[in-house]
């Protein structure tokens, strides 16, 4: 080992030298290159906080804040309360909380969340299972309705604690103003409080003296609340909320408010009024909070530039340093390298051809000037005072060696020794995918593996519809398509076998009309969107009937479910969307497929209207343009023929 070591080249040494100071300036690299990605992870941890956490809850706390209403109507004895409204709620409400909890125990959230808020997680959690206890003693009437009210609250309580503890940023003033805004939301938590109380109130004509003490407790801490929380708001987040509480229908509320407090008791007339002036209220508070939360939003974006660009700052200055260490390094080593050289040159000039033939000389009895044939050696590209000195003790060695002759030959050895050694130192897949299992079908004769393989098959299918509809939502075509016209009964044969649950569905004959080549993929897409909506939303041991015919303006395709149906005002905002698709919001996923659907309708010139079925569910109806539609004319009625003829006039 020691011989390896001696035998290492002067720059493998000097490299090793320089590599210190090298070192050091990339750790303090590292470390400022650190500081910047800790500040960028913490911005990805706030986005994970909020998908993870601050959105499903706030769902969750919508959801709650109607079962609480639908609750207290119920034990209050409300008129036109039923227990059928409160199962459907609470059935939106287990959804909301189941998807919290898959959520808020990810690993995703795990890891996003300090132990601090982790406490506050569980702790939510936990209050949100008493849900379930509560229903319970709801359902076999032991439970009073204040009672009730303030179980449901001390649930939304537990949310709210959670979001004040992730309320986290940086940046001190977006931090304080977040909190406020929070605050602020939790104003239309205490409106909603009221409602229930008033609801559960109105059943027995009046309020009792708990109902009373608390329905007046909650009015003044909302009021106390936007009066304390006003102030600290910037202007142009202020200003959203006193254009709230400056409208009429807020001083209406005000005074209705006043009036419950000291009213003996409640007509169904002033609770109905109640109910729509708090509904409408609580409406606006939504308004304001997602347009503070845009403002916010704004405001944290230079935040965000701000860890970019310092984050490239230090990525590029920390490699310009480096790199111009290590330019420095090797220009100096180089350096050094050959001063050594020239001396090594000049050392092996002495001892390869002067020294020999010096010696010869005094072997030949010649007189030799010791000063004048070993004068000093001094390396020309040798600046550097060691190197220098190196050559002048050479040089003494050199005049020794000539003073004594042959004598020090083995001194001479040695020296040439020493001089050597100084010089020695980075949508194609799922297709190639069903071209195999189509393969593998084919090969294949055992039913079971054949099973297997149509369900993969199956899934492969369900695959590529949901990769379109994300090419849909881009605003791009999908890559399928047919040249030629395809049977109607057959497009909806297609979709219906991209459903999951296409056992369930039956498809009526619907004659011989066919479909244009150009429209099949998106009429496929969307048909099978809505048949598994229809699949989704309705009892699992139902049927799902899909029908056609060809009508004056068309072909009309009716999807027919046996669900629980949705309200009028729920139908006609789908519709809406349906007819005029909005753009695709991400917090709106969960209707992903009813996007998907607007956007193929309103690229066709299809017309889709979701209608209440004889069956109380809920019945889709395509209207697919006739100009798309290849009629059969065997099949037209002598006045649907006399009508076709016309047209074409």
């Amino acid at each position: 080992m020691k011989q390896i070591n001696r035998d290492r080249p002067i720059r493998v040494k000097l490299v090793g030298l320089l590599l210190v100071p090298l070192f050091s300036l990339i750790a303090l690299w590292a470390v400022t290159a650190g500081v910047t990605l800790g500040d960028s992870m913490r911005m990805r941890t706030y986005n994970t906080l909020w998908s993870t956490l601050r959105q499903p809850a706030d769902v969750l706390i919508s959801e709650i804040q109607r079962e609480r209403l639908a609750s207290a109507k119920l034990l209050g004895g409300m008129r036109g309360a039923s227990r059928s409204d409160l199962g459907s709620q609470r059935l939106k409400t287990d959804a909301a909380r189941e998807n919290l909890r898959r959520l808020a125990t990810s690993d995703a959230s795990r890891a996003a969340t300090t132990d601090a808020m982790r406490s506050q997680v569980d702790e939510m959690l936990d209050r949100v299972e008493h849900l379930d206890d509560l229903r319970a003693e709801i359902d076999a009437g032991l439970s009073a309705r204040l009672r009730a009210i303030e179980t449901y609250n001390s649930v939304s309580d537990a949310i709210y604690r959670m979001h004040y503890s992730l309320a986290l940023i940086d940046d001190i003033p977006i931090y304080q103003q977040s909190r406020v805004v929070i605050s602020l939301g939790y104003a239309r938590e205490l409106l909603c409080r009221e409602e229930a109380i008033a609801a559960a109130a109105q059943g027995a004509g009046e309020l009792t003296d708990e109902e009373r003490k608390l329905f007046t407790q909650l009015v003044g801490n909302r009021r106390f609340l936007i009066d304390q929380a006003l102030p600290e708001l910037d202007p142009a987040l202020r200003q959203l909320h006193v254009n709230l509480i400056t409208t009429p229908i807020y001083q209406r509320l005000r005074f209705q408010e006043e009036k419950i407090i000291n009213a003996r008791h409640i007509t169904p007339a002033f609770e109905r009024n109640w109910e729509v002036t708090a509904d409408t209220v609580a409406e606006s508070f939504d308004r304001a909070q997602a347009q503070s939360g845009s403002v916010l939003s704004a405001q944290a974006a230079p935040i965000a530039d701000k860890i970019m660009l310092r984050a490239v700052l230090a990525g590029l200055g920390g490699l310009l340093a480096v790199g111009i260490s290590i330019l420095i390094s090797l220009r100096f080593g180089g350096r050094l390298a050959r001063e050594l050289a020239g001396l090594r040159e000049a050392a092996l000039d002495l001892a390869n051809v002067r020294l020999p033939r010096l010696v010869e000389r005094l072997r030949s009895g010649e007189e030799v000037d010791v000063d004048a044939e070993a004068p000093f050696i001094l390396s020309r590209a040798a600046p550097t005072t060691e190197i220098q000195d190196v050559g002048r003790a050479i040089s003494s060695v050199q005049k020794t060696a000539l003073e004594a002759a042959i004598g020090q030959a083995r001194l001479q050895r040695g020296v040439n020794k020493v001089f050597v050694n100084l010089a020695r130192r980075s949508q194609t897949l799922l297709h190639r995918q069903r071209t195999q299992l189509d393969g593998m079908q084919r090969r294949t004769t055992d039913p079971d593996s054949l099973e297997d393989l149509f369900r993969l098959d199956h899934l492969t299918t369900r695959m590529r519809r949901h990769a379109e509809g994300l090419i849909i939502l881009s605003g791009a075509a999908p890559g399928r398509g047919w040249r030629k016209p395809v049977p109607l009964h057959d497009v909806v044969r297609g979709a219906a076998a991209e459903v999951e649950d296409y056992a369930r569905v039956t498809v009526f004959p619907m004659g011989e009309h066919a479909l244009e080549g150009a429209a099949v993929a998106d009429v496929i897409h969307l048909v099978a969107e809505l048949i598994e909506n229809a699949t989704t939303f309705s009892p699992p041991r139902t049927t799902v009937n899909v029908r056609g015919e060809l009508v004056a303006n068309g072909f009309a395709v009716e999807i027919e479910d046996r669900g629980l149906g949705l309200p009028a005002e729920r139908l006609a905002e789908l519709n809406e969307m349906l007819t005029d698709p909005p753009e695709f919001d991400l917090a709106d996923s969960d209707r992903m497929g009813l996007f998907v659907v607007g956007r193929l309708a309103r690229r066709r010139g299809i017309r889709v209207t979701l209608l209440p079925s004889a069956y109380g569910g809920t019945t889709a109806v395509v209207l697919v343009p006739r100009t798309q539609v290849v009629v059969d004319e065997s099949q037209l009625t002598p006045e649907e023929f006399l009508a076709k003829l016309e047209a074409e006039q």
